[in-house]
């Protein structure tokens, strides 16, 4: 039985089965918070921004959380945040604890609540970080999936360059793979941001924590006939909708998004999603593939290729090596062939092992 299992079990709040709400938690639609709460709210998303450099995705889900947390202080009557105390805060979490929410969603919930607390500190607001000492839910350790060097150069290649937007979608697919891009990294480049003469590009990450990484010939190939051949065609599409003003020069060309969509406009995250699990279906790949497949599998292929583990965390720009780390988790079935080929009894195995593959 999993934790979150158990917890659903043990909590006489989770929802029954007619889905039924649970005491003392509005749904998000019904959540009401106080004036001054949405007052505070919109000076810590400015700190947010400015100071701490967040992604906008990232401010907008902290302040979903804390919506919640301000429609619980309602509930409560607290109105003056000097009121708020450590036992306060205990007991939201609590309410929390008893809904259907993963480990992860718990997590984030608290370090959105933690962090508007240290901020009403900061500014004096408060006389006291009253949570300072409050932990972190646990939450299980996942191992990124990943595909294959085969399942991957099928994945990549999928698209049709005959389809309409089978160069776009064939380059976004490479660009993701042979830089090992975030999504909304991918989305927010802008041709200014590729040399594909040197072979490098310039991207934003999380923290707005600028890198470069280097692109594969590829990537650049599939890059060219998408710029030469379908971005000029994309672009009229967006003067010619009203999306943008003014006449198509080329320094205006080159300050909008490098991938486009149909009708011109920004390609959404949701869109290469959608373009990622398309191409998995029609290639047969199992799992739930994503964006993020493809950043997971350039960590691991590179390692597994024998790079250094640093040179990794600065190519997916992490600023924790331990965040690098799982990647090492995920090497098992190289780890087996490095043994059955260097230790004196494992070459019979490592035989078998590739017969049985041989065969299917």
């Amino acid at each position: 039985m999993t934790r979150q299992t158990a917890r659903r079990q043990q909590s006489p709040l989770v929802r029954g089965a007619g889905g039924t709400a649970k005491p003392g938690a509005a749904p998000a639609a019904e959540r009401i918070c106080t004036p001054a709460f949405q007052q505070s709210l919109a000076a810590f998303r400015v700190y947010q921004n400015v100071e701490c450099g967040l992604a906008a995705n990232t401010i907008q889900a902290y302040r979903r959380d804390l919506q919640r947390f301000g429609d619980f202080l309602r509930r409560r009557s607290i109105d003056d945040w000097s009121h708020i105390t450590p036992a306060l805060v205990q007991d939201y979490l609590v309410e929390l604890s008893a809904g259907d929410y993963r480990e992860t969603t718990l997590a984030r919930h608290v370090v959105a609540v933690r962090m508007w607390l240290r901020w009403l500190h900061l500014t004096r607001q408060i006389p006291t970080y009253v949570t300072a000492l409050l932990d972190l839910p646990e939450c299980w350790q996942r191992l990124p999936q990943t595909l294959n060097l085969e399942r991957t150069a099928e994945l990549v290649t999928s698209p049709d360059l005959e389809r309409p937007f089978g160069l776009r979608d064939r380059a976004l697919l490479e660009l993701l793979y042979a830089c090992g891009l975030r999504v909304s990294e991918l989305c927010s480049l802008t041709p200014r941001d590729v040399n594909l003469r040197v072979g490098y590009l310039r991207c934003m990450g999380k923290g707005r924590r600028e890198r470069v990484v280097p692109i594969g010939q590829p990537a650049r190939d599939a890059l060219e006939a998408y710029n030469a051949h379908q971005r000029p065609r994309l672009l009229r599409k967006c003067i010619e909708s009203g999306r943008c003003a003014g006449p198509l020069t080329r320094a205006n060309a080159a300050a909008m998004p490098l991938f486009l969509s149909r009708s011109g406009g920004a390609l959404e995250r949701t869109a290469v999603w959608r373009i990622v699990r398309r191409e998995a279906l029609r290639r047969g790949i199992p799992g739930k593939t994503s964006p993020h497949t493809l950043r997971h599998s350039f960590a691991t292929h590179l390692l597994e290729g024998g790079a250094d583990l640093r040179i990794v965390q600065e190519l997916l720009g992490h600023v924790d090596i331990s965040t690098t780390e799982i990647y090492t988790h995920v090497q098992t079935d190289h780890l087996k062939e490095v043994h059955a080929r260097c230790h004196p009894r494992g070459e019979a195995g490592l035989a078998a092992r590739r017969e049985e593959v041989r065969r299917g």
